[in-house]
């Protein structure tokens, strides 16, 4: 740790651009005594600006594929549902990952940081070649079951097996940068996915559109460019994690398989896994009820998760700050400070994402129009755009507050909160406005903010009472 670094943080004078620039540097603190204000800010900014980047690449790519019409549109919005199963997966590892190295960090016991993050790296390269051998063989099948047409499948076939075959790639990315925010080393992680989105940025209208020497591949050309971004990437996070600025300095003795660490990370991923899969899948649901209506509708809502989720990835950089100052401070034995952590986090992002979401509700129709003026697909998604947005203040609330039981390690309690809101809530009442009240994709797009504001209200009486700081892991 740097001790002038240390003292630069503590200085009660510093400016918002101060703490910015400090932030940046990527130097080691004790975020167990930084001031907790200037804590939350310093690990912000870089959380935020990596998912910024996250959900720039996410927009940017649908804008060129959305140029292959409201089909190609379909290919991914049917593609990425499945891929959320494996994102589930991974960031369900990925909870434990932050709240175990954050402990351990917290503890000042970087050794055992090591070897849980060595584990960590065995358990994601083992699970995610699996489910890429399996998922890649039934890519078409796959298609078909969630209800994609002939024309679908034929276009989008390649395309879901490139992404589901190689997901080791996003899989690692997520893994390794929970192990970095985990440890407070959160500039790394914001320059694993500025390096690797900025390259899946500038590649895919090359392998789309076959641009200069590339080929022109089509929709299977985004596929193309966001796994060579991401493979890049991944490599740029090997590099630090063995032994180069990363406060986590895998050996290769931390890689040999160590029965009980690796049973304690699976005890805590878990109902990190089955979390993160019962939101997910919820998703997939409401992508399942939509395919009935055609593909306008799909595109459409296709359209506007993709800008949804431009305002909401770097909200999950506030809530993923407040994740890792739970962890550190339950581990220096200061569960007063992890839960005041969590007040000034959600604090901040009620007050960014109430404004995003107005802004949203207000400019709906020119947002949409950015990426598609096909009269039916602009309709849907201008209508979806708006209605999700309505509820943005809670989801902002929500997302910290279940940040926070995850960064304790306590990975249980959302994961209750998502199985009533979601699969008995959620999914339920979408199809009951959408097909039972005959509202159609309308009925969808309505249950969306009533399922996110019910788990918003929900986990804030569970953060009162106060019992994930006694979780142990």
């Amino acid at each position: 740790m740097s001790s002038s670094a240390e003292a630069a943080a503590a200085q009660p004078d510093l400016s918002f651009w101060q703490v910015v620039r400090l932030s940046l540097r990527g130097q080691h603190l004790d975020y167990t005594a930084v001031p907790l204000n200037r804590a939350v800010l310093l690990l912000a900014v870089p959380m935020v600006l990596e998912m910024i980047m996250e959900s720039l690449f996410a927009v940017v790519d649908v804008f060129w594929v959305s140029r292959l019409g409201s089909d190609a549109i379909a290919v991914v919005g049917l593609t990425e549902s499945v891929m959320t199963l494996i994102y589930a997966v991974a960031i369900g590892i990925s909870f434990a990952a932050t709240a175990i190295v954050a402990r351990r960090i917290g503890e000042k016991d970087a050794e055992r940081a090591a070897q849980a993050a060595g584990q960590i790296l065995l358990l994601g390269v083992t699970l995610s070649a699996a489910m890429g051998l399996v998922l890649s063989y039934f890519a078409s099948d796959i298609l078909r079951l969630m209800g994609a047409s002939d024309s679908i499948v034929a276009m989008g076939t390649d395309f879901a097996r490139l992404m589901l075959g190689c997901n080791v790639t996003v899989f690692m990315i997520f893994l390794i940068n929970a192990i970095f925010r985990g440890a407070g080393d959160a500039v790394l992680a914001m320059r694993t996915l500025w390096l690797a989105n900025a390259l899946n940025i500038v590649l895919g209208p090359f392998f789309i559109f076959g641009w200069g020497p590339f080929p022109e591949m089509g929709v299977t050309g985004a596929a193309v460019a966001t796994n060579i971004g991401r493979g890049i990437g991944v490599l740029y996070q090997l590099w630090h994690l063995a032994g180069f600025h990363s406060r986590v300095q895998v050996r290769w003795r931390h890689l040999k398989p160590a029965w009980t660490d690796l049973q304690a990370i699976m005890s805590t991923a878990s109902t990190g896994i089955a979390q993160l899969m019962i939101g997910t899948t919820s998703w997939i649901g409401l992508f399942k009820i939509l395919a009935a209506f055609g593909s306008a509708a799909m595109a459409g809502y296709t359209i506007a998760l993709r800008i949804v989720m431009f305002a909401l990835m770097p909200a999950w950089g506030l809530a993923n700050a407040g994740a890792t100052l739970v962890g550190q401070n339950l581990g220096a034995g200061k569960p007063e400070r992890a839960e005041q952590a969590i007040w000034i986090a959600t604090r901040f992002n009620v007050i960014f994402l109430g404004i995003v979401g107005l802004a949203f509700v207000l400019g709906s129709g020119p947002l949409v129009r950015l990426f598609t003026d096909d009269p039916p697909v602009l309709e849907h998604g201008i209508r979806a755009l708006w209605i999700v947005s309505l509820a943005f203040p809670l989801y902002a609330a929500g997302m910290c507050l279940e940040a926070a039981f995850n960064g304790a390690g306590d990975t249980w309690t959302p994961t209750r909160l998502n199985f009533f809101c979601f699969w008995l809530g959620q999914i339920p009442l979408a199809w009951l406005l959408a097909d039972f009240l005959e509202l159609g994709p309308l009925g969808v797009f309505i249950a969306i903010p009533i399922g996110f504001s019910v788990l918003a209200l929900w986990s804030l009486v569970l953060f009162r009472r106060g019992r994930w700081k006694q979780q142990r892991v």
